[in-house]
């Protein structure tokens, strides 16, 4: 299996115009004929790294596998604006039609608040999915949000929202705050090594990127309301979606009936053996779940 330093990297400018909007991603291509295409979206605090353990079983299975930083992580630029989850996901489209000449549907995943970003793009670009795998988040916009983003489990939501104070108390101990989230949210904690939080913390110690990444929940309100607009305005999701959980993750609980507020034909999933991180503490089990889904017909 490739590692993810060995897996195909490249960056674009979305626009020549503005070299300020840079995405970074990672592909990986099968070996004989593509049955599809899939589209992996990181969460926070990941990148696309966060699937190094899984793009090669997925693309030697027969897809070509698509996983990009979206703006604000990992190795693409980091803009003081444009965090809301309307323009991470149209940035994402526009990596794939305009810069990759992907034409066809593809099957996006989406962990955390890759998720969020899974939803906005369904509803910007219906013609454009083929499937949506998507779970670990609070959807802004649903009951589940509402209910649960004041509490001590997300305790995060709140602190992230505060201007500047957050950038001010994690700026040199970045290693330690992604580490507690790691370290509670986990039912596998072997699953990131010492050399995966020294990876994860020196791409969120660059400048910028702890901002970026604190703007991305900063957005949740706007999300929220574009969330809800879309669900007045145009229904439920149509696409098949399937809301994938680790079995262990206190996010689990309530994760159907959140999907069903807003997608129209919902599956469930839970991977046996993990907590939040699923790619990470049971890759098999991710693989597993996401390729039995997209390949029911």
């Amino acid at each position: 299996m490739a590692s993810y330093s060995q897996l195909t990297h490249r960056q674009v400018w979305l626009q020549q115009s503005d070299s300020d909007i840079r995405i970074h991603y990672v592909e990986a291509r099968p070996s004989g004929a593509q049955k599809g295409i899939i589209l992996l979206i990181h969460g926070f605090p990941e990148s696309s790294y966060q699937f190094r353990h899984v793009m090669g079983p997925l693309s030697s299975a027969g897809y070509r596998v698509i996983a990009p930083d979206y703006r604000g992580a990992g190795y693409s630029s980091r803009p003081p604006t444009g965090y809301t989850k309307k323009v991470l996901a149209t940035d994402l489209h526009t990596l794939l039609t305009a810069h990759m000449g992907i034409g066809e549907p593809v099957h996006i995943v989406g962990h955390d608040i890759g998720g969020l970003v899974v939803h906005a793009y369904a509803h910007l670009f219906p013609d454009a999915v083929a499937s949506l795998v998507w779970g670990e988040c609070p959807l802004p916009g649903t009951t589940a949000y509402d209910e649960q983003k004041h509490t001590p489990a997300l305790w995060h939501f709140d602190f992230h929202t505060v201007p500047d104070l957050p950038e001010l108390l994690v700026a040199g101990r970045e290693k330690q705050y992604l580490k507690h989230f790691y370290d509670g949210e986990t039912q596998n904690p072997a699953a990131f090594t010492e050399a995966d939080l020294d990876f994860y913390a020196t791409l969120y110690a660059a400048p910028g990127a702890m901002r970026a990444a604190f703007n991305v929940y900063r957005a949740f309100e706007e999300d929220k309301a574009d969330n809800r607009r879309w669900l007045e305005e145009k229904g439920k999701v149509k696409a098949r979606t399937m809301v994938l959980s680790g079995e262990g993750s206190f996010l689990a609980v309530g994760a159907e009936g959140m999907a069903r507020e807003v997608d129209e034909d919902v599956v469930v999933g839970l991977v046996e053996g993990s907590g939040h991180y699923i790619a990470e503490e049971n890759p098999e089990g991710f693989v597993k779940k996401v390729l039995g889904f997209i390949e029911q017909r």
